[in-house]
């Protein structure tokens, strides 16, 4: 009998404690605050650079208001939370998610900026694969695809207020595409890959003959002719490097470094 009354107490002194505990935990105002209320716990997380708080919290908000103008916000800032957090995979869902939702939307200019630099981000690798890896494997996709995204921006919206910015990006990354193939020229260079190099370097000169690399691969055509005893041919590329490129380390007899380029690629510097 004492035993019985001895669990007993026991269960209850449980139960005292387990409502006790539940009302001293603070109920989550994510949960309970109304739509305007929950962006702004979000817009201040993102601000004071909780940026995982802040995407949970955008994220919430999304699910528990599904439509008006603080939710495409949100979704909006989202993607910016996560880019800035390098989750680039997240934040490309996100804003592919956001164009296609809201195609018409005000700021979607921004939008297309916004996947842009996703991409250019995550083309920063280009340079360490530039250094450290076989030339002929290179991806550059995702450089081409960032190319694509502000290309896009610039076409829709020549007026925005990012189309300048996107404007300087395209040239960095034509740039940096444009030397990644004089990259891999200079590789069967090295390689004795002779035709394969010339015929590198002559798609370097088609498809990006407004870049400075171009006269690289220029340098680099006459010198594979020249190794195939197609001396014409080596005198053609030759002259139009004299004449588009008469300060040409090439023309001076200094021949590419054994590793890399006469150029590096560099690292695009932002100026916000």
């Amino acid at each position: 009998m004492r035993v019985s009354l001895l669990i007993r107490l026991v269960f209850l002194a449980a139960l005292l404690a387990l409502g006790a505990c539940s009302r001293g935990k603070k109920a989550d105002p994510v949960e309970t605050l109304p739509v305007d209320q929950v962006y702004a716990l979000a817009k201040e997380a993102l601000q004071n650079g909780n940026l995982d708080r802040a995407a949970r919290t955008y994220e919430r908000l999304v699910a528990r208001f599904p439509f008006g103008a603080y939710t495409e916000q949100a979704q909006l800032e989202l993607a910016y939370a996560q880019y800035k957090d390098h989750k680039e995979e997240e934040a490309y869902s996100s804003i592919n998610r956001f164009i296609k939702t809201y195609p018409t939307h005000k700021h979607v200019d921004y939008a297309f900026y916004l996947r842009g630099l996703i991409n250019f981000g995550r083309s920063d690798g280009l340079l360490e694969r530039y250094i450290s890896r076989d030339e002929t494997k290179r991806d550059q996709a995702y450089a081409l695809q960032s190319f694509e995204d502000f290309s896009e921006l610039v076409k829709r919206y020549p007026d925005s207020r990012y189309a300048g910015e996107a404007r300087q990006r395209m040239i960095h990354l034509r740039n940096n595409m444009a030397q990644a193939e004089v990259g891999v020229a200079l590789f069967y260079l090295r390689q004795k890959a002779y035709v394969a190099a010339a015929n590198r370097a002559e798609k370097v000169v088609e498809t990006y003959q407004r870049t400075p690399q171009a006269g690289d691969a220029l340098a680099v055509m006459s010198e594979s002719y020249a190794r195939l005893g197609q001396e014409k041919l080596s005198t053609d590329a030759r002259r139009v490097l004299e004449l588009n490129y008469p300060d040409h380390p090439y023309l001076k007899g200094q021949y590419p470094p054994k590793r890399h380029a006469w150029k590096r690629l560099i690292p695009f510097t932002d100026r916000n």
